[in-house]
């Protein structure tokens, strides 16, 4: 029986895929064996011995301390993809919110109740909300991901233009995009030719305040710049600068940040991208897919921390091993295994910056399980080293 542990309330549908006779699942455990969690903040929890994984319900993992869970052999999962329909959904609502001003138009409107000419009074005041339609005008999408290329794709069926920017497009978002969708060499090639600029990239140290003064004064003038990815891939103080004067005519963001809640020209939602119940349920499922497949036989997908290593369980002895990615590990390893005339019938080894992973099955451990796992785990460099099935 594995525990899980639960730091959000999360999707029944998700949890479903964790059989109750193999999983106990529980928002009250101390030592869990996983965590599933959405937002809550885990960089001061204290991960014990017995945590294997963390399974994010979500794309960002900005709330977990991914490199001091790879420290300690703790795998970090997200669910990229499982949420995207419900961002570019609103993607497509800032874009015409930030060109019709609808939401002060409506807020205009509730200020006529009681009024008796409220009809005189909506004709003649309606020219004050009006904007340009999105057909015909140039959408810039910065990050082509699983969520900026269902932006771009479907912003090409509103008739708008669309050109990106992603140096690491990957072969998966390669095949998605529509060829209509022009690549470009830069993000200030994207900004300077673009009347709406859409932000789609994680935030990291590389990308924190991305959308700075410099980059800004490269914007076409009065374009609208959408920002529902991170807050903290925006300088508040530089956008500001922008609306005041005249390089923005509006921001729509989902992250509230004070030097602009009062602000005119912005629009800001409180954080609805994946607020949705299909991309809740969406993100539990694949979370809990995630964690039950790592748990039970050692296999990753989608980890930021680790690379992706995965193999067909066949239901023979297997081991599993988070190391730093170092010369001679997997010889250090094996050396291991040799000596003690096991024979080695799979193995597949995987790296990603600093850490790797390796899974090798065997057709039997015969009965030395625990000298095993005591002699891999005494290895430089060796951070997590267990038996999946013996």
């Amino acid at each position: 029986m594995y525990d899980i542990l639960t730091l959000n309330a999360i999707s029944p549908k998700g949890l479903a895929n964790l059989p109750k006779d193999e999983f106990n699942v529980s928002s009250d455990i101390e030592n869990p064996d996983g965590i599933i969690v959405r937002s809550a903040d885990m960089h001061d929890y204290v991960i014990p011995d017995s945590l294997l994984c963390i399974a994010r319900a979500g794309a960002g993992t900005n709330n977990i301390p991914t490199d001091k869970c790879a420290e300690k052999g703790v795998v970090v999962f997200n669910t990229p993809g499982a949420n995207a329909n419900a961002v570019k959904e609103l993607v497509i609502a800032a874009l015409l919110v930030s060109s019709r001003k609808l939401t002060e138009a409506a807020q205009w409107t509730k200020t006529l109740k009681g009024q008796p000419d409220m009809d005189k009074l909506v004709e003649g005041g309606k020219k004050k909300f009006a904007g340009p339609e999105i057909t015909g005008k140039t959408l810039g999408v910065i990050g082509l991901g699983a969520i900026g290329v269902l932006v771009a794709n479907s912003a090409l069926s509103l008739g708008m233009e669309v050109v990106g920017y992603d140096p690491f497009l990957s072969v998966k978002s390669a095949w998605h995009i529509s060829g209509q969708v022009k690549l470009a060499g830069s993000i200030e090639e994207v900004v300077a030719q673009s009347d709406y600029v859409t932000i789609h990239v994680p935030q990291n140290d590389k990308t924190k305040n991305m959308v700075n003064k410099e980059l800004l004064n490269v914007f076409k003038k009065g374009s609208r710049l959408i920002n529902l990815a991170r807050g903290g891939l925006v300088d508040p103080a530089a956008v500001a600068e922008a609306l005041d004067n005249g390089t923005l005519s509006k921001y729509v963001t989902d992250f509230a940040a004070d030097e602009l809640l009062d602000k005119e020209n912005v629009i800001t939602f409180p954080h609805l991208g994946a607020s949705t119940p299909e991309s809740e349920e969406n993100c539990a499922v694949m979370a809990a897919l995630e964690l039950k497949e790592y748990i039970k036989y050692g296999n990753i997908k989608n980890s930021v921390n680790f690379p992706n290593c995965e193999a067909p369980f066949t239901g023979k002895a297997r081991v599993t091993i988070a190391h730093q990615n170092i010369p001679n590990m997997v010889g250090s390893i094996t050396a291991i295994f040799a000596k003690e005339n096991l024979n080695i019938d799979n193995m597949i080894n995987k790296s990603k910056g600093n850490w790797a992973y390796t899974i090798i099955d065997f057709d039997s451990l015969g009965d030395k399980h625990d000298s095993l796992l005591k002699e891999i785990n005494a290895l430089k460099g060796v951070v997590k080293a267990r038996i999946v099935h013996s």
